[in-house]
């Protein structure tokens, strides 16, 4: 063995398209004689012994997830505060994050077994939603932190505070407030930038402005983000985290948003260009 000894594995939950690519890594690993740990979704799968993620932090040295980049954002947000790196596997739609080719296992994952891989570090985000004096809830979001109206077509009026300083009042869909590894997510289809991963900063996209020249703002990454929903327009609304962990808003609720403290060790194959990436995934430069 090499430099990691105790090996999770994460699947992609109810996708029994993806037992194929599951069994052969198992083989794969345990041929090599590495302690494998299955999380529930893959345990259901192969129909063996699984655990809790949260007990899979205390067994593991390096997950594995198998699936998609919505996979390894679920894996992601509760490992990063464990320090455990994530290397993914793809059996996704687009794989922004999840870069091992199934087909070339062998050729792609050894060497990052072996200890030679390209480490990065990704932000995260913190939020938490308050009511006057009561906390709604919290969360954290490797991709992005979202608000936008519920169980209805309407635009929302919320202000915007940076550090305590004013910024404006907008009506819109919606906001993103996204990391610059979900730069390329909900943000990108509305119209934000590109970030590049390392780049230490937060975008604010909003979701269909009334005002045109209401443009994405990118912010500092240790920037205090407050997102205040106005009295004077009564619609309910809701704040989502990376998609999941929705918390209803009523008007006057407000979000505070931090980067926060932990961050996720994404490990991929040496020689990983993330230029590539977006040439790839982005079809820059297909001739038409």
């Amino acid at each position: 063995m090499g430099q990691f000894n105790r090996i999770g594995i994460f699947a992609k939950r109810d996708d029994v398209q993806i037992r194929d690519t599951l069994l052969t890594l198992v083989q794969y690993l345990t041929e090599r004689q590495y302690p494998l740990y299955l999380d529930c979704h893959a345990g259901r799968l192969l129909q063996q012994t699984c655990y809790e993620t949260q007990e899979l932090t205390q067994l593991i040295d390096l997950a594995i997830v198998v699936g998609g980049d919505g996979t390894l954002l679920s894996a992601g947000r509760t490992l990063s505060a464990y320090n455990i790196p994530v290397v993914g596997v793809n059996r996704g739609r687009v794989g922004f994050l999840v870069d091992i080719n199934p087909q070339e296992l062998d050729q792609q994952l050894a060497p990052i077994l072996a200890g030679n891989y390209h480490e990065e570090s990704r932000t995260l985000l913190q939020a938490e939603a308050w009511r006057g004096e009561r906390l709604l809830g919290q969360g954290k979001a490797l991709n992005d932190v979202v608000i936008h109206a519920r169980d209805q077509i309407r635009m929302i009026e919320f202000t915007t505070y940076i550090d305590k300083k004013f910024v404006h009042t907008q009506h819109a869909d919606g906001i993103v407030v996204a990391t610059p590894t979900g730069s390329t997510a909900y943000a990108l289809s509305s119209g934000g930038p590109i970030m590049h991963p390392t780049l230490n900063a937060i975008v604010m996209v909003p979701v269909c402005p009334h005002t045109l020249t209401q443009r994405p703002l990118v912010v500092g990454g240790e920037s205090l983000i407050e997102l205040h929903l106005c009295n004077n327009r009564p619609i309910n609304s809701r704040v989502s985290f990376d998609g999941h962990n929705d918390i209803d808003l009523e008007s006057g609720d407000c979000i505070h948003i931090t980067q926060s403290q932990d961050r996720l060790r994404l490990l991929h194959p040496q020689g990983y260009d993330y230029y590539h990436i977006l040439r790839t995934k982005l079809y820059w430069g297909l001739q038409l």
